[in-house]
């Protein structure tokens, strides 16, 4: 059993300033949280990722509020000690800072620690609104799931000069409207570096690379049961493990020891 103390906001920055690694996964219900809590990561991501994992869906786009709000309960339920992120589905924060508020409020109110919120600078407003009203916020920059369609799919963000200067940018401008957490999706290597180093708050990479303050993985796929090809940046921690409980420690102990994700390996 874990034996730490809860993560906290003050925590997770603590360990952006030492250079700690933050260990997070998605998660979706109590049993797993349980599980993930143990095995001591930090951040427990109640993702609307759900949508594909454990609904069948071919995006994420179809998840409505209420059930991030079910999901985020339940891992409450089960969690006792890690910091728990849910995600705001898509159509929950995009009509205006109030609508945002009111579904934020929702996904508190079952449990979250804090919200993540996709898209660039046009939200932080949002981001501004909610972070005064006492929501901590997560943004989500580089390739965001709930724009697929129009980012034209799964596609790294960011490669060319004019599209980094646009990370950049946004990233300063969430960073400013009070977002305490950044995720960076397939972004250049070399980019999330630099991002990570020029801001003041935490960067969580998947698919960017081993110099963000911390990675996340849909537990599904580091666990190697979503079939299909997996995507480069992922690894099967379960191969070889002698169950569930290993494997996630493996992952564990490989983020915070720099170990994953290899960028040779990964091709970043």
């Amino acid at each position: 059993m874990n034996n730490r103390k809860p993560v906290t906001l003050h925590r997770l920055r603590e360990m952006r300033a030492a250079g700690e690694k933050i260990a997070v996964l998605t998660c979706y219900d109590a049993a797993f949280a349980r599980v993930l809590d143990d095995a001591g990561v930090e951040s427990l991501l109640v993702g609307d990722s759900l949508g594909m994992v454990l609904q069948g869906r071919a995006s994420t786009i179809p998840v409505t509020i209420e059930e991030m709000a079910y999901h985020t309960d339940c891992v409450a339920r089960g969690n006792r000690t890690a910091w728990i992120i849910a995600d705001m589905p898509f159509g929950s924060y995009q009509e205006s800072a109030e609508v945002a508020m009111r579904n934020a409020a929702l996904l508190m109110q079952q449990g979250a620690h804090m919200v993540k919120i996709e898209g660039g600078g046009w939200i932080a407003p949002t981001v501004r609104f909610l972070v005064d009203r006492g929501v901590p916020v997560c943004a989500h920059l580089g390739f965001t799931p709930q724009s697929v369609h129009a980012l034209g799919g799964y596609r790294v963000q960011g490669r060319d000069e004019t599209g980094a200067r646009v990370l950049h940018r946004h990233a300063e401008e969430l960073a400013a409207a009070g977002a305490e957490l950044l995720v960076l999706e397939l972004v250049p290597a070399a980019l999330a570096r630099e991002l990570t180093q020029a801001l003041s708050i935490a960067t969580i990479g998947i698919g960017a690379g081993a110099g963000c303050s911390g990675q996340v993985l849909v537990l599904h796929d580091m666990l190697g049961v979503t079939g299909g090809e997996p995507r480069r940046f992922v690894k099967n921690f379960l191969d070889g493990s002698a169950g569930v409980d290993d494997a996630v420690r493996k992952y564990v102990a490989d983020v915070k020891g720099g170990r994953f994700p290899d960028d040779a390996v990964h091709g970043f």
